[in-house]
């Protein structure tokens, strides 16, 4: 099965930005690796294209394959 890949209009640097500083308060917050449903790109992904109007939040959780609860 091909799993639908979401175009993201923003650059990939941005992303790696946003990720970082996911990664970083992750890490500051003491919260173990592989704890989370997303690792910190995904999430980065998922919270830009929330920010870029996607708010149909069943969507934003089915591309990365989570629950609509998490999402």
């Amino acid at each position: 099965m091909i799993a639908h890949r979401a175009t993201l209009d923003v650059s990939r640097a941005l992303v790696q930005y946003v990720a970082r500083l996911l990664h970083e308060e992750r890490r500051l917050r003491g919260i173990p690796q592989g704890s989370r449903a997303l690792n910190a790109f995904r999430q980065a992904v998922m919270v830009l294209r929330w920010f870029r109007g996607e708010h149909d939040v069943p969507k934003l959780g089915r591309d990365p394959r989570i629950s609509r609860a998490t999402a």
